[in-house]
């Protein structure tokens, strides 16, 4: 990225000046070495992001940040509805509510290292990864229904968890507001086969180990420590997501001149969020999103039951479950006011800090869960929420590495029986069905999530917590 128009505010802190249309300032949270490596495409589309109607305080990217689909992957924005605020399908991105859901195992790397293989095996075996690859949910309709009303809730009421899990997941498991009637019949159908399926692309489902820990009493207080074996699980609303996003993005493009909204570029579409398709909207994405959450759901019950066959004490209860593709409404202090907002995150994660009411109790003394997932050879990281009273960015920050190669450059600089290979001689087992897959989401593909995660805790956006190191990977 030329960097020669941007103002820098702090050493990880830098501001694109309002100009033109812009009706607020954008700002990119990076380190200047993360900065000048982003493809120019970040700093045009946060600041397009900035012309839209009821935008408050500023366009925000995160040091993860890459081109997206109207917003950049990694961007976030809050819009007023008072103000004429829209909802836009970019700044929630297609896979809704797409998310990283973390286990305790009560095990150490010691005696998970013992049944690595066994487990592996297990896990790439009795995980369905598709509809096709051992879907085993079929849902009717009624049944389709009341899943996309009731999130992880219904999961669990069909034996799919436990209660004390929806303590740990956003929303308790089931996100207010949603409208089933809003999701077309196509958009249904596609997730009456597909619940309970890891998917393809960047969804992973990894068992790994604590490595290091930064940040003590945090620490302590998510229940991590050195040598300790978690289990993450990354995936979304699949299918659903993805027709509900291409969808309204065609009939937010269509009717952006009759709500007399200019569009930078098409594919940031958006409605008003007061006008009867930002409500459809709304409701069709809040019922994709417990999609999401009851899709992670019925993975963890299928988890457990894998474990269970291997490590019999091993109960596997729930750290976090938060979502990094969202529209929420928060109330954040805008100018020294407080305000109703709908937050967009696109590719980011919300970080309450220390004492929100929103973050569970036996939490809520070291801030909001923030997991970070990197490529399977760099590991990830856990963060935790900074500030509660002030927030930076409405509270947000990165979700991933983000992505330095596209997939279909990947699947041309690296083959993916070599990339298994490699892995296998560090002692990281790596399961796919396919080696293309592997291919497009090879370690090199992603920039470096040290640097993502140390410029994240340097601006502010979360604090850095404990590292995780991959043991098993398993891929759709």
């Amino acid at each position: 990225m030329d960097i020669s128009s941007l103002k820098r505010l702090s050493a990880h802190t830098w501001e694109i000046p309002r100009r033109g249309k812009m009706r607020v300032p954008a700002i990119i949270h990076a380190s200047e070495e993360l900065l000048r490596a982003m493809d120019d495409k970040v700093a045009v589309q946060a600041a397009n992001v900035a012309t839209l109607p009821g935008i408050v305080g500023a366009s925000h990217a995160m040091p993860d940040a890459h081109r997206g689909h109207g917003f950049p992957a990694g961007g976030v924005a809050a819009f007023d509805a008072d103000a004429g605020g829209v909802v836009a399908v970019g700044g929630v991105g297609f896979d809704v509510a797409c998310g990283i859901r973390c286990l305790h195992t009560g095990l150490r790397r010691d005696e998970v290292m013992t049944q690595q293989k066994a487990l592996a095996d297990k896990l790439y075996h009795q995980i369905p990864l598709s509809a096709d690859r051992g879907g085993r949910l079929h849902l009717s309709p009624v049944e389709t229904e009341r899943m996309l009303r009731d999130g992880a809730r219904w999961a669990v009421e069909r034996g799919y968890g436990r209660h004390s899990d929806l303590e740990r997941i956003e929303a308790q498991g089931c996100v207010a507001g949603a409208v089933p009637d809003s999701i077309s019949a196509p958009a249904k159908l596609s997730q009456q086969e597909e619940m309970g399926t890891l998917g393809g692309g960047d969804h992973y489902l990894e068992v790994q180990a604590v490595s290091e820990v930064f940040d003590s009493a945090a620490a302590e207080v998510f229940g991590l420590h050195s040598g300790d074996v978690v289990v993450s699980i990354h995936c979304g609303s699949r299918g659903l997501g993805r027709q509900i996003g291409s969808e309204f993005l065609k009939q937010m493009a269509a009717a952006a001149p009759g709500f007399g909204i200019a569009l930078p570029e098409p594919e940031l579409a958006c409605a008003p969020i007061r006008s009867a398709l930002g409500e459809q909207y709304l409701g069709a994405m809040r019922a994709a999103a417990n999609s999401a959450l009851a899709n992670r759901q019925v993975i963890t019950h299928l988890v457990r039951q894998v474990f269970g066959e291997l490590f019999a004490k091993s109960e596997l209860p729930l750290l976090y479950d938060a979502s990094h593709n969202t529209c929420q409404l928060e109330t954040h202090v805008v100018n020294g006011v407080a305000r109703q907002v709908y937050v967009h995150r696109r590719g980011a994660s919300r970080a309450f800090g220390p004492g929100h009411e929103q973050v569970p109790a036996p939490l809520r003394a070291a801030g909001q869960p923030v997991m970070v997932g990197g490529s399977v050879g760099t590991g990830s990281y856990m963060l935790a929420g900074c500030d509660a009273i002030h927030p930076t960015a409405f509270a947000s920050a990165c979700h991933g590495a983000g992505r330095a190669v596209s997939r279909q450059r990947a699947m041309k600089m690296w083959k993916g029986r070599e990339i298994i290979e490699a892995l296998a001689a560090r002692g990281i087992l790596f399961k796919s069905p396919s080696l293309r897959g592997v291919s497009a989401e090879a370690p090199g593909a992603y920039r470096d999530l040290e640097a993502v995660v140390d410029a994240a805790d340097a601006a502010g956006l979360a604090r850095k917590v404990a590292r995780l190191e991959p043991l098993i990977c398993v891929k759709g």
